[in-house]
C-alpha cells in the first residue's frame, strides 16, 4: 500500500508573549569595590553595568526559567498543559543531565510537552528561538516555550574582577505561536560559529575533558575564564556583521528597524553595532546597566524592556543580535505581532 501525504499550508511563526523573572537581590558596583581591585566609575566607563541581580544559595536555572515561563503563560492566557515544547537556551544548567527543560516541565506542570537544552552561550535565545520557530513552522507544534535562563553567578569567580562585574543572573520566556493570515512573525536569521575561539572565553573543567577533581577545584576551573580584549574585538565586529548580513539579504537598512535588542555584553559593543547600522540610540534597547550580563537571558529581558517602556507596538520590525562564547554569533528579524 503507498503512503500519500497531503501537502501542509505554509506556516509561520511568531511571538506571541514574553515573561521575564530576575532574583531580587542586588550585587551594585559598590558592592564590587568591597570585594576586589575596582569601582564605580570603572566598571560603568568600559561596561555600561552599574547593579545586576544574583540567586540566593540554594536557587537554579530551573527555578529562575519556571518564574519566567510562568509569566509569559499567565499575560497570555495559556495553561501550562497546552505546551507542546520547552527549549531551555542556557550554560548553567541545574546539572549535566537530566537537562534543564526536564525539569522546568515538571515545576511548571506542563505534563503534555517534551523538551531539551541548548547550549551556545549569550546566543543561547537566539539560537533556540529559531529551532522553536522551524517547529511551528513544520505545521507539528502550536505552542512552544522558549526560556533563556542562567545563574551566572553559579560559575563566577569573585575575586577575579576581570569577570565578576559583568556577569548576573536571570531568565526570559517567549512563547511561540503560528502566525494569523494577516501575520508575518519571524522573517529571517543569520546563524554563525568560529570554534576557534573557544578558548578566549570557557568554563575549563566540569565536562569530559577535564571531570571534576580536587586539582581542576583548586585551580579554580569550574569557573568562567576569559580573554576580555580577543571576546571584545570579535564581539564588535561579528554582531554588526551579522546584523548586517540579514538586512541586506531582506532589502533593508538600520534606519527601516523600529527597534534594535541586541544581546547585552557590553554598552560600548551595542553602541559600535548601533552606528554601524546608522539606528538612532532612541531604537536601541539598552537595560544592561541595571542587569548586567545575564548571558541567554539578556534578549527576553531586553524585549521586556522595551515593551515596558513603550518601543514596541504591534508591526514593529525588530532585529535581534548577539555574541557568546564558542564564538557562537546570531541575529534575527522579525515583526512585532502583539
Amino acid at each position: 500500500m503507498s503512503l500519500t501525504l497531503k501537502p501542509r499550508a505554509q506556516v509561520r511563526a511568531k511571538i506571541s508573549s514574553v515573561g521575564t523573572y530576575v532574583p531580587p537581590r542586588l550585587l551594585t558596583n559598590a558592592d564590587l569595590e568591597k570585594m576586589v581591585d575596582t569601582n564605580d566609575q570603572w566598571i560603568v566607563e568600559r561596561t555600561g553595568i552599574r547593579e545586576r541581580h544574583l540567586v540566593e544559595p540554594g536557587v537554579a536555572t530551573s527555578d529562575l526559567a519556571v518564574e519566567a515561563a510562568k509569566c509569559c503563560l499567565a499575560k497570555r492566557g495559556v495553561d501550562a498543559s497546552e505546551v507542546e515544547v520547552i527549549i531551555v537556551a542556557t550554560v548553567t544548567p541545574d546539572m549535566l543531565f537530566p537537562a534543564t527543560a526536564c525539569l522546568v516541565q515538571n515545576k511548571l506542570g506542563a505534563k503534555g510537552a517534551w523538551g531539551f537544552d541548548l547550549s551556545a552561550a549569550c546566543s543561547g535565545f537566539p539560537y533556540a528561538l529559531q529551532v522553536g520557530a522551524k517547529l511551528i513552522e513544520s505545521g507539528m507544534h502550536k505552542k512552544v516555550l522558549v526560556i533563556g535562563a542562567d545563574v551566572m553567578s553559579s560559575i563566577i569567580d569573585y575575586t577575579d574582577r576581570a569577570t565578576c562585574v559583568i556577569f548576573g543572573d536571570g531568565a526570559g520566556a517567549v512563547l511561540l505561536e503560528p502566525c494569523a493570515a494577516d501575520e508575518i512573525g519571524l522573517i529571517d536569521y543569520w546563524h554563525e560559529v568560529d570554534g576557534s575561539g573557544g578558548v578566549a572565553l570557557n568554563m575549563p573543567a566540569g565536562g569530559s575533558l577535564h571531570p571534576a577533581t580536587a586539582e581542576t577545584v583548586a585551580k579554580k576551573m569550574h569557573y568562567v575564564h576569559q580573554d576580555g580584549q580577543t571576546v571584545y574585538k570579535f564581539a564588535v565586529r561579528k554582531m554588526a556583521e551579522a546584523a548586517e548580513t540579514v538586512l541586506v539579504r531582506n532589502g533593508l537598512t538600520g534606519s527601516d528597524l523600529s527597534c534594535f535588542i541586541p544581546h547585552q555584553a557590553n554598552k560600548r559593543i551595542i553602541l559600535s553595532t548601533a552606528e554601524r547600522l546608522g539606528m538612532p540610540q532612541d531604537r536601541v534597547v539598552i537595560n544592561i546597566d541595571r542587569f548586567g550580563n545575564t548571558t541567554a537571558g539578556t534578549i527576553p529581558l531586553a524585549m521586556q524592556t522595551a515593551l515596558d517602556e513603550k518601543r514596541l507596538k504591534k508591526g514593529d520590525l525588530v532585529l535581534l543580535a548577539s555574541v557568546g562564547a564558542g564564538f557562537t554569533v546570531g541575529a534575527t528579524l522579525l515583526r512585532w505581532e502583539f
